[in-house]
């Protein structure tokens, strides 16, 4: 599977609103009174009102938005995780 199929599921035109979700997660994650665990939910939820707001209120709508915020979390978590593993290895030399 590449990202291609991904990029299928996800509606060209709301790839403004990943960025806003992933700058929404950073914004969340330096705010000392806010738990890891409530990021992935406020992330998802601002994807849904966003894409609610933008194209309307359906189901596809929330659907959307859920995957909005879900590839906005899992491409931080794949950028943090991969920048961690490249540091580790360079410090091990």
């Amino acid at each position: 599977m590449d990202g291609s199929f991904i990029q299928g599921l996800i509606k060209p035109e709301l790839a403004g609103v990943v960025a806003v979700c992933w700058i929404i997660g950073f914004g969340l994650k330096r705010t000392p009174r806010v738990a890891d665990w409530v990021l992935v939910y406020a992330v998802t939820a601002a994807g849904i009102l966003f894409v609610c707001f933008s194209l309307g209120w359906s189901v596809d709508s929330v659907i959307q938005g859920i995957l909005c915020g879900a590839v906005a979390v899992y491409g931080n978590q794949l950028f943090k995780q991969t920048t961690q593993a490249l540091k580790k290895e360079g410090g091990d030399e």
